[in-house]
């Protein structure tokens, strides 16, 4: 299990104290980040912006091989109006990476890991949003399946809701089977600095690239190799389950009850925006395809991100 002192939260602890104040400005408002115990062996590191009057609350799911911090400026953004929460996944960032033999990072353990943050941080479902994206997404609906009021609405995007490997990046294909899994497993792990610097840039034009904040990429870099299981092997263990849990949720979509959005980069070179238009047709969601935005509309137009949770009902 983590331990409270870990000295990276030190360099990373931003102040809140500005947050109680109603006449805040944007620019004084700032997220602090922390831990919380979700499970006798896990424990989450966390982030919350909190807001003297909040419109409601706001939880950021991250994807792969992303951290909490990707959701800094964005949380930062919008706590004027909303409390906003973001935490690492296990095997992500500062958060613990329990033996696979008690947790198998599956989607389904993630949404076990989503309902226990829900509860663990007293947040209040009835005007609670989920944004999640890429291994965010599938926990949350499969959540929503579980318990249709675990939210007043979901939005995600960038994802594989169904098994169509044909949507999706080889290398991602490979990792839904052996012995191409494993051995995707070990050239991730072997290239772990150029998969952080350039995960982000793929498929998109010379003028859309785009660098990280700095102090993001220090995080993911760190947070990649924190503990006995890296985010390679999370991320590896999640998709030995991921067919299985695709399956599921194409199977009880008539049990899918909470308002859901898709929201979907139209340059995703990962997850092709099939997947998305699919689901979406599929659900009746209303989808939103961000022209000349790749996998990663959070890091590359933060903006679009902040207009979509504004514009949730």
């Amino acid at each position: 299990m983590l331990k409270h002192s870990i000295p990276l939260l030190s360099s990373l602890m931003l102040s809140a104290a500005s947050a109680g104040s109603a006449g805040a400005s944007p620019s004084s408002i700032h997220a602090e980040i922390g831990y919380i115990e979700v499970a006798p062996d896990i424990t989450l590191r966390r982030m919350v912006a909190h807001s003297a009057a909040p419109k409601g609350t706001v939880l950021f799911l991250h994807g792969f091989p992303e951290t909490l911090l990707v959701w800094k400026d964005i949380a930062n953004a919008l706590a004027r109006d909303y409390e906003v929460h973001a935490i690492d996944w296990p095997g992500y960032g500062m958060s613990s990476r329990p033996a696979v033999a008690t947790f198998s990072y599956s989607p389904r353990d993630y949404a076990d890991i989503l309902r226990a943050y829900i509860k663990s941080a007293h947040v209040d479902r009835s005007r609670l949003t989920i944004f999640a994206t890429d291994i965010g997404s599938l926990p949350a609906l499969l959540a929503a399946i579980e318990e249709p009021d675990i939210a007043k609405n979901i939005v995600v995007g960038d994802f594989a809701p169904f098994n169509r490997p044909e949507y999706m990046y080889e290398s991602l294909q490979n990792l839904k089977s052996e012995p191409a899994a494993s051995k995707t497993r070990i050239h991730m792990n072997g290239t772990s600095a150029e998969i952080l610097a350039n995960a982000y840039r793929r498929g998109l034009p010379p003028e859309e690239q785009f660098d990280l904040p700095a102090e993001v990429l220090k995080d993911m870099t760190e947070g990649w190799g924190h503990g006995d299981i890296t985010s390679a092997d999370a991320f590896y263990h999640y998709y030995s389950h991921f067919t299985r849990d695709q399956d599921y949720l194409e199977a009880h979509l008539g049990e899918l009850k909470t308002p859901v959005k898709v929201v979907w980069g139209e340059k995703d070179l990962y997850i092709k925006k099939e997947m998305g238009e699919e689901f979406a047709r599929r659900t009746g969601a209303p989808m939103t395809v961000l022209p000349g935005i790749g996998h990663y509309p959070h890091l590359q137009k933060p903006q679009n991100t902040v207009a979509e949770i504004r514009a949730a009902k």
